[in-house]
């Protein structure tokens, strides 16, 4: 391993020219700030080759630097007339940067000289430990790309460096510039701001002009950044040379105003310049009428020397941010008695005074055009030819409030940590404390301002406000006002009173987009530009919507139970639809059932009035009349269930309560079929087996209770229940879902069994006497049963929405209307209007006349035929022929297609006699 020690390196660098020639103001003190300012704006370059490292002279004097140079003296003044250091004074020495960094760092070259030095030179050491230099603390620069280079050079000594207007976000990076701090925020914030600004006035489509520095680039990539985190796209981005005497400078001007022109839909451009950059480009764009709202960076924002141009109301509206301003009535105080102050040691209170003798008899603007345009050069050509006229007027009028309270603030702040240092030292002797140590203490100063507490954050900068300045025209003259506070910390901005929050909201009212803006209910489609902020708005589609401007996609109606039209901005509850007790068709049908009931209980009085009558007798008594009335009563009952809101009870009710009713009505018709049958029914074998399946009680009860176990198992394991149909886009239909098709297709199918078995029966006894031919219009009733239903099945399956139900109903009361009025209304109308024909007498007579015609019928089933087959068909043919015949008990039969057989049969009378029994037994 090689170990390369450190030595203390004995060169001295001295500096060749004398530091009394160099300064521009200094003062003696016990302790020494320095100060680097751009009072003037460029440095002059001798024209041809070569170019010799000599450090030229300076031109184009700024008025609002020199002002802030004048702030550090007057604060260094107020604090040594203070008791802020308890006696301790301190001094200064000031010197033009001309916003050109070799200017700069030859500059700061004569802070780091070490204290008491005889030889103004700078020792090269590895450890500056113990190294005093005879400035502790430097205020400035003015701008970013000055102070970068300047804090390299400072950081290596550690000497703190405050600038009261560099912003750069960069400089908040303590591993690069360690020494570095300031008493603004830094572009972060601004350009945070501005993203602010632009958001909340609408606009996404804006131009950027910046200069072509460290300081313009990284506000410029700052910038970018929130720019794309907001939605707002840049259009185009114009760099002009950050020094005025660069070659394409004007050129690059023209080109940047060609492009404002050319792009129409960009009304908002931000702008990241430095003053004298600003007043050449609103110079050009007067002249070629350029009219939008410009977004003016700190730099400039508070410029009174471009807010003074002639026509500048023409450009449009200027709306910039600024740093906090504060009382400073006290240095306005001290400008009024400046020329009062010698100018021995203060070379820009001279430079200023020759300035304005020579542009004395020239109007505002002019004199401060005069005053910018003189070099160096030309006032030592003037010193002294010229009268001296002071005019503290125009000093007063070019203050920048925020940059005066920014420069105090730096020069309070090294203050706060000079007094925290010599609590336990003697700082009247220079060599009390090192710069390093100053620095740990600046990082803990807490200074109050307006009241507030203010100190350095961890990156060095003070997050204080932004003040929010439009430029409005007021008695014909461009005023500079505050309209609002940006607190940085909260990101928002605070309003003093309502007119000037209605001048700021006046903004909105320019537009600045690549494309309109997409209403609610619409969204951005974004186009072939690479831009997208430029798109087309196209609707949302049903079902989705969209709430907000410019927003990106549609939301979808995020539940089932909302919907939304094309082109929507919100989501509408669907409309929830039923079958309603309102509805007329419900009404209808329930006035259907009801009169069911009625004729039910019609039926029923009729039948209990008429107990003793053989109509009654021979519809099976009273007993099973009143339990078919009372299925059919259930049944009418049951379609209340399928009619307004449904709920578990009434999807469960509905279903069972109809199977079970049904099946009861079938059962007992099924007995009386099978009475019929087992009446009129002369096979020997076909009578026993009747016999044996004519047990009323037990047939009811079993066959009714099969359905019951079908309806308990389904509503066990299956059960029905409340569904929502969404199968309407716009509506929501509360239906019961049979919860098992099946176990809904077993109990139909049951029902659907009796009925027919009870049809086969009914058949077979349909030639019933005429009045009481019960069987036959079982028959019709059971017919109509199975053609409602066969009906139902695909109408059923088929129909949707509300009337679903309705459907059910309808089926339910044709069937049952059809079974009731087929049961009883043909014994009603006996009993009502032919009451000759419902005595005993009347009945006697027509059984009578029924077995003179069947007994021949009798007859033929006596007799003991060959062929068994079951399509064998017999006929009689006037079976006794002659009254031999009929005397001698011979009666014939013929077989169609047969030739006639003869056999021996039962007499006639003895037929006629069982015809009568079996008809009586009914």
């Amino acid at each position: 391993i090689f170990l390369i020690p450190c030595f203390v390196i004995s060169t001295d660098i001295a500096l060749s020219c004398q530091n009394a020639d160099f300064v521009g103001a200094s003062s003696p003190g016990d302790i020494i700030i320095g100060g680097l300012f751009a009072v003037h704006s460029e440095m002059l370059h001798p024209e041809g080759d070569p170019i010799k490292p000599v450090i030229q002279n300076c031109a184009g004097f700024e008025i609002q630097v020199f002002l802030q140079t004048l702030a550090m003296i007057h604060a260094i003044e107020t604090i040594n007339n203070s008791t802020l250091l308890s006696g301790v004074t301190l001094g200064y020495e000031i010197y033009d940067t001309c916003a050109e960094v070799t200017k700069a760092m030859a500059s700061a070259l004569r802070f780091l000289p070490k204290v008491n030095s005889s030889e103004d030179a700078v020792e090269l050491k590895c450890n500056y430990t113990d190294y005093i230099p005879r400035v502790k603390a430097v205020t400035g620069a003015t701008y970013s790309e000055v102070s970068m280079a300047v804090s390299r050079l400072l950081a290596l000594q550690l000497i703190p460096q405050v600038s009261p207007a560099s912003s750069a976000e960069i400089l908040s990076d303590k591993i690069r510039f360690p020494s570095f701090f300031r008493t603004i925020p830094s572009d972060f914030h601004q350009t945070r701001a501005m993203t602010r600004l632009i958001c909340e006035s609408g606009w996404n489509w804006i131009g950027v002009i910046a200069t072509d520095d460290d300081n313009g680039r990284f506000a410029l990539e700052s910038f970018g950044v929130q720019a794309m985190a907001n939605n707002v796209c840049i259009a185009f981005k114009e760099m002009l040379p950050a020094y005025l005497s660069d070659s394409t400078f004007h050129t690059k001007v023209d080109h940047a105003i060609e492009k404002i022109v050319k792009e129409t839909r960009v009304n908002v451009i931000v702008v990241f310049m430095r003053q004298f950059h600003v007043l050449k480009l609103f110079k050009k764009a007067i002249e070629r009428n350029v009219n939008k709202i410009w977004i003016a960076s700190d730099n400039w924002s508070g410029a009174v020397k471009i807010s003074t141009i002639p026509n500048i109301r023409q450009l449009g509206t200027v709306v910039g941010f600024g740093f906090k301003s504060g009382d400073i009535s006290s240095f306005q105080e001290f400008l009024r008695n400046l020329h009062e102050k010698p100018t021995e040691n203060n070379k820009f209170l001279r430079e200023y005074i020759i300035l304005s003798s020579v542009c004395a008899h020239l109007e505002y603007h002019d004199f401060q055009k005069c005053i910018a345009s003189q070099s160096q050069d030309n006032l030592l050509e003037n010193d002294g030819s010229k009268p001296q006229i002071w005019r503290d007027d125009f000093l007063s009028a070019n203050v920048e409030p925020g940059f005066i309270c920014s420069t105090t603030l730096a020069v309070y702040a090294i203050a706060h940590a000079i007094k925290g240092q010599c609590k336990d030292r003697d700082c009247k002797d220079p060599s009390a404390f090192t710069p390093w140590e100053l620095l740990e203490k600046l990082k803990k100063v807490v200074i109050i301002d307006d009241d507030k507490e203010v100190k350095f954050d961890s990156n060095g900068d003070m997050n204080i406000s932004y003040d929010v300045l439009l430029w409005k025209e007021i008695d014909g003259h461009m005023e500079i006002t505050t309209v609002a506070e940006y607190d940085a910390d909260k990101g928002g901005f605070i309003f003093e009173d309502e007119e000037k929050k209605k001048d700021f909201l006046a903004l909105k009212k320019i537009q600045s987009t690549c494309s309109q803006h997409c209403r609610p209910g619409q969204v951005k489609k974004v186009t072939e530009s690479p831009h997208t902020c430029c798109y087309e708005c196209i609707y949302c589609p049903e079902n989705h919507y969209s709430n907000k401007t410019d927003m990106d996609y549609c939301y979808r109606c995020n539940n089932k139970t909302y919907w939304a039209p094309t082109n929507s901005s919100t989501c509408y509850r669907k409309t929830i639809y039923f079958l309603a007790w309102t509805d007329w068709f419900a009404v209808f049908l329930l006035l259907l059932s009801a009169f069911g009931v009625v004729l039910v209980l019609s039926i029923c009085v009729i039948f209990t009035k008429n107990l003793d009558t053989p109509v009654v007798k021979a519809s099976g008594g009273l007993t099973v009349c009143y339990i078919i009335l009372f299925s059919h009563f259930l049944i009418f009952l049951s379609t209340i269930f399928f009619i307004d809101v449904p709920t578990e009870f009434k999807c469960k009710t509905r279903q069972a309560l109809f199977g079970i009713s049904f099946t009861l009505c079938i059962s007992c018709i099924l007995i009386k079929s099978l009475k019929i049958l087992l009446a009129f029914s002369f096979d020997p074998k076909l009578q026993n087996f009747l016999k044996c399946m004519y047990k009323p009680i037990p047939t009811v009860v079993t066959c009714t209770g099969i359905q019951v176990i079908i309806c308990t198992f389904w509503l066990i394991f299956r059960t029905p229940f409340v569904s929502q149909n969404f199968s309407i886009p716009r509506a929501i239909i509360l239906e019961c879902n049979e919860g098992s098709i099946v176990a809904f297709g077993i109990m139909l199918g049951y029902i659907a069994a009796l009925a027919f078995i009870c049809f086969i029966f009914a058949f077979k006894g349909r030639k019933l006497p005429e009045n009481y031919n019960e069987a036959k219009f079982i028959t019709f009733g059971m017919l109509i049963y199975f053609i409602a239903w066969i009906v139902f099945i695909p109408v059923y399956a088929t129909t949707f929405g509300k009337y679903l139900p309705a459907v059910e109903i309808i089926v339910v009361l044709i069937s049952n209307y059809g079974i009731l009025c087929c049961t009883f209304l043909p014994k009603c109308y006996i009993i009502i209007y032919k009451q000759e024909t419902n005595t005993k007498s009347a009945f006697l007579k027509m059984v009578y006349t029924y077995s003179s015609k069947s007994a021949g019928s009798v007859a033929v089933s006596q007799v003991s035929l060959d062929s068994k087959s079951s399509s064998f068909r017999a006929t009689v043919t006037d079976s006794c022929k002659t009254e031999n015949d009929s005397v001698n008990g011979n009666c014939h039969f013929q077989v169609p297609g047969q030739p006639l057989i003869k056999g021996k049969v039962l007499p006639k009378n003895a037929a006629r006699t069982m015809v009568r029994k079996r008809v009586s037994s009914i």
